[in-house]
């Protein structure tokens, strides 16, 4: 036992290390990064007092700082990047190496024995482990520990030697800043590029799973189907065996909830916005508008408490009070609730768009005889029509999208009715049911969820493309 505890001593201290070092790389690249800096800008600066003739100097010095930075900066960070990503596959390679060559005990499972290993991070799991068990993890944070010191000092010494070389390479003649701003253009050019990857990344994951949940299931069932009842058994001759996966009553509740809420939101935020926009005066502008956007910013966890505690129980004693049946969790308490929460979006952005139109189409309306109310209604509304139909959508999608305040307000049953007094509930509710807990994906009850995320995806991007097209068609170009 004394060679193992040998051959692990150090381990919580390389574990709690690990996050650390990056940090101090990263630290030291940024210094490397900056001395480079300082080093090309000072010796363009000393090279430009050697200069007799002033008027051929048209690019500042920093502009060659710059460029000795980033040469210092950017190969070492793509270079730390790939190292990262290829280093936990480069340690399990080596220490599947090790288990081998050490004769995995029967019986064990090769995944099972490499997890052993890496979650053993305190004394007391480590003392825990077998003697074999002790070996390995005594190997394997000697590899880990070996590749972050070979990784440190790879990324180091790419920086050292790209800063030195475009130290030595820089002069008056160099097109500094075109490099520096080629550099800039690549970076937003990459991090462009990894926003849309990571979107077309999401579409293809989803897509590819719902094909997989359709191989299943018929597309006409599920777009069609007016019963959702996901849940299967176990045993075929259990109740509930034969799952049902119509997806019209989620589609039904979802947009009957969304309808309550714009039903709520765009006539308050409509009229907020023209308040705000043409009658408040400065110092109320600046109260009102921060006050009514923190709507927005109010989680929406607390705004399902509020529909489930407050609002739900009035309407449920309101509506008996005049004789209806009012079911306790409603879609009239979740779409009021969340119609509140997106006022928000609608008014913000009606407001901006208000603002925007130009002063003179409001004199010349009031110059014409038209009184304030006619022309907000006859111009300024049809000027700002773009914009706020785009806020509508934009709130709609949110709408939409929304989870929290449907579980706790609305319910999880999933009934095919217009009646808002009922119960009802939407896809991304579902979504969440579906994949709560321990799931494994080879079930048509979990594929279903990305069946239905797909659905939403598609919902969305057609009202954005609505959208854009409100937005692009009547759009008004001003002086």
């Amino acid at each position: 036992m004394t060679e193992p505890r040998q051959l692990i001593d150090g381990v919580i201290l390389i574990y709690g290390t690990h996050e650390m070092s990056i940090s101090a790389l990263l630290l030291l690249l940024a210094i490397l990064a900056a001395f480079g800096f300082f080093i090309g800008r000072q010796k363009i600066h000393l090279q430009y007092k050697k200069q007799s003739n002033k008027a051929r100097i048209n690019t500042l010095p920093k502009y060659f700082g710059y460029v000795a930075g980033l040469a210092a900066l950017i190969p070492a960070l793509i270079l730390l990047l790939v190292l990262e990503v290829a280093e936990t596959p480069w340690i399990n390679h080596q220490i599947s190496q090790e288990i081998s060559s050490a004769q995995l005990p029967s019986g064990d499972d090769l995944d099972l024995f490499l997890n052993d290993i890496k979650n053993a991070s305190t004394e007391s799991q480590i003392a825990a482990l077998s003697d074999e068990k002790q070996i390995i993890h005594g190997h394997y944070q000697r590899i880990v520990k070996t590749t972050q010191w070979a990784k440190t000092a790879v990324v180091l010494a790419l920086s050292v030697l790209l800063g030195l070389w475009s130290l030595k390479k820089i002069n008056t003649a160099t097109r500094a800043r075109y490099l520096f701003e080629k550099t800039i253009e690549w970076l937003l050019l990459a991090a462009a590029s990894i926003a849309i990857m990571t979107t077309v990344g999401i579409v293809f994951s989803v897509f590819f799973e719902s094909m997989r949940f359709f191989g299943d299931i018929p597309v006409v069932d599920f777009m069609f189907g007016t019963e959702w009842s996901p849940q299967t058994a176990i045993r075929a001759d259990q109740v509930g065996s034969s799952a049902s996966f119509g997806a019209i009553p989620l589609f039904v509740g979802t947009m009957l909830i969304s309808f309550i809420a714009l039903l709520v939101s765009v006539p308050l935020g409509l009229m907020s916005a023209i308040y705000l926009s043409e009658y408040a005066n400065r110092s109320v502008r600046a109260v009102a508008k921060p006050v009514l956007e923190i709507l927005a910013g109010i989680p929406t966890v607390v705004y399902g408490f509020f529909a489930a505690l407050t609002v739900a129980p009035f309407i449920r004693d309101f509506g008996e009070s005049l004789g209806l049946s009012v079911a306790s969790e409603s879609a009239l308490a979740a779409g009021l609730v969340m119609g509140i929460m997106i006022i928000p979006f609608v008014s913000s952005l009606a407001d901006d768009v208000m603002s925007a139109v130009p002063q003179s189409l409001r004199e010349g309306s009031l110059g014409l005889g038209a009184t304030r109310s006619e022309t907000i209604i006859k111009v300024l509304i049809p000027a700002a029509l773009p914009g706020i139909v785009g806020g509508v959508l934009l709130a709609a999608s949110r709408a939409i999208g929304e989870t929290m305040i449907v579980v706790m307000a609305a319910g999880l049953a999933a009934n095919l009715t217009v009646n808002p007094l009922e119960a009802v509930t939407t896809v991304t509710v579902q979504i969440v049911t579906l994949l709560t807990g321990d799931q494994e994906f080879d079930s048509a009850k979990t594929l279903a969820a990305f069946a239905l995320g797909l659905m939403l995806f598609v919902t969305t991007l057609v009202l954005n493309m609505i959208a854009l097209y409100v937005v692009r068609k009547y759009r008004e170009q001003y002086e």
